[in-house]
This record gives structure tokens, sequence and C-alpha cells, in this order.
């Protein structure tokens, strides 16, 4: 079983997450916090496998706990759960190794996926058995399963910002919005984007609203 804990300011929507979690077989709730020193306390005396880490809390920022929680050692796995869209905010959580990035509001469904995709990456990189170089990039693939098999040139750095910024959409983003969003190139943007719509993972329609070559928009499809 994997322990988990729920880190969030608001007492109703941890409940809620803790209800979420406790549907998901192969995880439990070891604790819920609400502060940023709480959650700190709590991953002290619980080891926790995974914490849900809300970012606005009332005390210090999210990305703030999870830097000291790995001063004081903690290697626990954070997956944010927040209404946060700033590009900073999603930059931050990247820099910071966190697992998954989740935004509110959002169903049992979506976080049962990230959670059973957690637990797949997580057996896999306990099952690694390194003898050469191609058993540690087959660990580092396993570990990037949702940016695996990108095109060269691309990184995953950036592919995690791209899908961040089009889940994220109210509707549908186009190239150049993406590209303010994240602060990339508009070309680079496009061949993010294009890469996720090649993979399945995001279409892309054309709107005509403006003379000239229409604009393509793209719309996330998948989890």
């Amino acid at each position: 079983m994997i322990g988990v804990l729920v880190v969030d300011d608001d007492f109703m929507v941890s409940r809620i997450h803790r209800g979420f979690v406790e549907q998901v077989p192969g995880f439990r709730v070891v604790g819920t916090a609400h502060t940023g020193q709480e959650a700190i306390d709590a991953a002290a005396r619980l080891s926790p496998e995974l914490i849900l880490l809300d970012l606005y809390l009332p005390d210090m920022f999210g990305l703030d706990v999870v830097v000291r929680l790995r001063a004081a050692g903690h290697d626990c796995d954070v997956m944010v759960i927040t209404a946060a869209k700033e590009a900073d905010a999603v930059r931050g959580a990247v820099r910071h190794g966190v697992v998954n990035y989740l935004l509110k509001p959002f169903g049992v469904d979506d976080l049962r996926q990230r959670l059973e995709q957690y637990a797949r990456r997580r057996s896999g990189l306990g099952e690694v058995r390194v003898r050469d170089q191609a058993d540690v990039d087959r660990a580092l693939a396993r570990a990037s399963a949702p940016t695996a098999g990108l095109p060269k040139g691309l990184s995953p750095e950036t592919a995690r910002l791209v899908e961040q910024a089009l889940r994220s959409a109210a509707e549908t983003l186009s190239a150049a919005e993406c590209a303010d969003r994240i602060g990339i190139s508009r070309v680079s943007a496009r061949r993010y984007l294009e890469h996720l719509r090649d993979s399945g993972r995001a279409e892309v329609r054309l709107r005509y609203a403006v003379p000239g070559r229409p604009e393509h928009r793209y719309r996330w499809v998948s989890a």
C-alpha cells in the first residue's frame, strides 16, 4: 500500500480528496494537513510515500514545503493539486521534481488515473536492476513515461510545461498563446503541440475568424 498525506488548507476539500484516494486500490491515506508546517511535521511523523500538495497554503507557498522536506531528508514523492495556473508555478513544480500537477476542480477519475500512473512508475523503478547504460536508460524512460518517445530536439521538461498549459486552457490554445504562457518561442510551442496531436493526446481545430491563413487551435483530449 502506498501511504498518502493529503495537504489542503480547506478542511472540506481535504476530506473530499481523502475520499477520492481511498477509492483507488493500492493507496491509503495516512493523514491530512492544512498548513505548510503541519505538512512538514506530518511527513516526519507518518513517512508517507506520496504527498498530495496544494500550493496555496496559509503560512507558506506549497513549493516551499517541498524545499523544506528535501532539506530535512524526506524523500517522499509530491503530486501538486492546486488551482494555480501560473506558468511560474508549473515551471517551479517541474524543477522541484513533482510527479504530477493536477488542476482543481477535478473528478475522482482524474485523480485515479494519475495515482495509477504513479503506482506503475513506482513499481517499475523498484524492479530496476542496473548492469549497464542500457538499464539506466530504460529506468529513466520509465520515470518520464508521459514524455517518453519525444522527437529529437524536444525536452521532457518543456513537454511537461506545454502539456500543463494545454490541460489548463479553458477551451483551446494556439501556439502563440502557449508560447506566451510558458516563455518559449511560438515555433517551439508549435512543435510540442504537434507532438501531442500526433501522439493522440491533443486535437487541432482551425479557426477562420480573421482574414488570411486559419489559426490552429489545440485542445487536450486525453489523460
